[in-house]
């Protein structure tokens, strides 16, 4: 079966997975599941955009607010928010990215599928793991908005192409809503 067929049979799995679900976490948790069993990855997984909590000012000490109202929309602004960590399958990774730092980050920042043939190669990588060698990272959007990054490592050189992004930023417009 070649890759393209495998991914023609996975997408209706994928909308099945979250035709009904309400909740993300549940969502990504049985996406990335499916996606690193079905194709093999060797990480895959979600980083999810989440406002950076704002400090406290001396009359608030004590309340308990983990956010500023100004910082409840999720995304857009670097500084205001960051990727981290969500459901995944794999090694051990990076629990928080900064916007625009390394590809996750650099997807979000550019709003735009990256695919990385070699790591070694892009500019600011981040190195949760020496084993990577090649990465694609798909925005997921709420509207406009980039609320998530779906990333995928290979222990191989050049694994991603076209055909991947492709389908992949289908399954991963099957998250929002």
């Amino acid at each position: 079966m070649t890759k393209e067929e495998r991914y023609q049979a996975l997408l209706p799995q994928a909308e099945a997975l979250c035709e009904g679900e309400t909740d993300m976490i549940a969502k990504m948790a049985n996406i990335s599941a499916l996606l690193h069993r079905e194709m093999g990855f060797w990480w895959t997984g979600f980083y999810r955009v989440v406002p950076h909590p704002q400090p406290l000012s001396f009359q608030e000490r004590g309340a308990v607010r983990a956010v500023s109202p100004s910082l409840e929309r999720r995304g857009g602004q670097g500084g205001e928010a960051e990727l981290v960590l969500g459901p995944f399958q794999g090694p051990v990774a990076c629990t928080r990215i900064a916007y625009g730092r390394g590809v996750c980050g650099t997807a979000w920042k550019e709003r735009r599928t990256i695919v990385v043939p070699d790591v070694e190669q892009f500019p600011g990588h981040i190195a949760c793991s020496s084993e990577s060698r090649s990465e694609i990272v798909v925005p997921v959007f709420e509207g406009e908005e980039v609320i998530a990054v779906l990333d995928i490592d290979s222990r191989d050189l050049a694994t991603f192409d076209d055909t991947d992004r492709l389908w992949l930023e289908k399954i991963a417009a099957c998250l929002p809503g």
